[in-house]
């Protein structure tokens, strides 16, 4: 179990950088913030999403078989898969028996939970990233560090020597314009040739048998638009009922995401055309686990639009390398302990229990209250931090004997600051202890010189 401050101290080494992400993603929660005042009715939008999905939720099977069965009907094949592995093999299956070689594939976070691209790697066939960001951290050799934003942690110079390098690009040029052109022309060929195409769902309406795909780049639109075969995986927790309801979720999904009115490319997906198949893989990879789960269902309410993020002052100044878990920030810490509190409880520490994240979460999930309940959770899961719990105990003995308490108050500002203020002490990496008042606020308080100091400034 990896611990996030151990890691952070890798992506905070470069000070400059972790400056200029933490500007970059506070942008865009500012943006956040303009549209969402911009829409009187936005925190009744909100509820609207909350109770949708609870709704929803608490009908999963009937919503999923509701689409399961429409979805038929519209001539599209459903597919269940269990976990990881049997999503990986039906998708494997169903190229094989196409005769697939090159799969195109739009931005999809399930498929980086399934390790799918390395599975297909593995088996021969290439698996193409068509979205810019992910295109670069593909050729980086690298998971994304955002849902929504993958290469968000990345220099533009870094971009213009990894298209040099890898697309044969002018030397030295790393203007932002130039990369996107070639990035474009060099992943033109890459449609085109392309046997198969491959997206996520946004959202499944179980009332049409029909799915959006949610896009700024229209990459997820010209990847289905040549091959004659098009798997789309979904997670069974993007069931909605309904076309009223898939409204609800487009007029907060982007305006949480980017600071957009809404989505440059929002594609409904409802029969292939003539001649052509549309495959949709229905995978659990413990979500059902997860519903069982009265004090952490809430976040399969998730639309995957990377607002906690944005706003999580932790996130924004270590980046999302410092997670263990392949989706970082609070989503990412809440997911992780669903999944397994053993591997992942090193990612709790790494939140200020501000509850920024709940504040601007568009589907109203309490992602700071639950990030505060795991923590209650992991002595019992014998997860616990024993330095941590060791400090904790203390303080509990002596908060609980008034004696102890104000002797301590009395004693701490005379001791020497090296006994804690010392490279043993976790905090003082990159700061300093405070000075201790040589008398305390009690003190003051009890001989009336607050309420004096207080009566003369009036």
């Amino acid at each position: 179990m990896s611990t996030h401050a151990k890691a952070a101290a890798k992506f905070l080494a470069d000070r400059e950088r972790a400056a200029w992400h933490d500007r970059a993603l506070y942008h865009v929660r500012e943006k956040r913030d303009r549209m969402a005042h911009a829409v009187p009715e936005w925190e009744a939008l909100r509820q609207a999403a909350s109770e949708i999905k609870l709704h929803t939720l608490s009908h999963l099977g009937r919503y999923l078989e509701e689409f399961e069965r429409n979805a038929t009907a519209n001539g599209m094949v459903v597919h269940w898969a269990s976990d990881a592995r049997e999503m990986n093999r039906i998708v494997l299956d169903i190229l094989r028996r196409h005769g697939g070689r090159t799969l195109i594939k739009s931005k999809s976070m399930l498929s980086e939970e399934c390790g799918l691209a390395p599975f297909l790697a593995g088996q021969g066939i290439d698996a193409v990233e068509s979205d810019l960001g992910e295109r670069i951290m593909q050729l980086m050799h690298r998971p994304p560090s955002h849902i929504v934003l993958p290469a968000i942690h990345v220099r533009r110079e870094e971009v213009g020597e990894l298209f040099e390098r890898e697309l044969g690009t002018a030397r030295g040029d790393s203007d932002p314009t130039y990369l996107t052109h070639e990035a474009r022309k060099h992943l033109r060929g890459k449609f085109l040739s392309a046997d198969v195409a491959m997206t996520g769902v946004n959202f499944a309406v179980a009332s049409e048998g029909a799915f959006a795909v949610c896009t700024n780049e229209g990459n997820a639109d010209l990847g289905t638009s040549f091959p004659d075969l098009h798997i789309a995986i979904m997670g069974l927790e993007k069931v909605v009922p309904d076309y009223r309801s898939l409204a609800v979720f487009t007029r907060l999904l982007a305006r949480s995401a980017t600071g957009q009115p809404v989505t440059a490319y929002t594609s409904l997906y409802r029969r292939p055309e003539a001649g052509k198949q549309i495959h949709v893989v229905i995978v659990d990879n413990g979500r059902t686990e997860s519903l069982r789960n009265e004090a952490h269902r809430n976040m399969l309410k998730c639309l995957r639009c990377g607002a906690c993020m944005n706003t999580c002052p932790v996130y924004r100044r270590s980046g999302g390398y410092s997670y263990s878990y392949f989706i970082p920030g609070p989503l990412g810490i809440n997911l992780g302990m669903l999944r397994s509190p053993e591997r992942y409880a090193g990612n709790v520490s790494g939140c200020s229990l501000c509850y920024s994240c709940s504040n601007v979460c568009p589907a109203r999930i309490d992602l700071g209250e639950q990030i505060y309940a795991w923590r209650q959770e992991m002595d019992a899961d014998g997860v616990a931090d024993t330095r941590k719990k060791l400090a904790v105990e203390g303080m509990d003995v002596v908060m609980r004997h008034k004696t102890l308490f104000y002797t301590g108050l009395k004693l701490i500002p005379w001791v020497p600051r090296f006994v804690y203020n010392n490279r043993f002490n976790p905090w003082c990496a990159g700061r300093e202890m405070p000075h201790f008042a040589r008398r305390s606020f009690n003190e003051l308080w009890k001989e009336g010189k607050i309420a004096t100091e207080k009566k003369e400034k009036r």
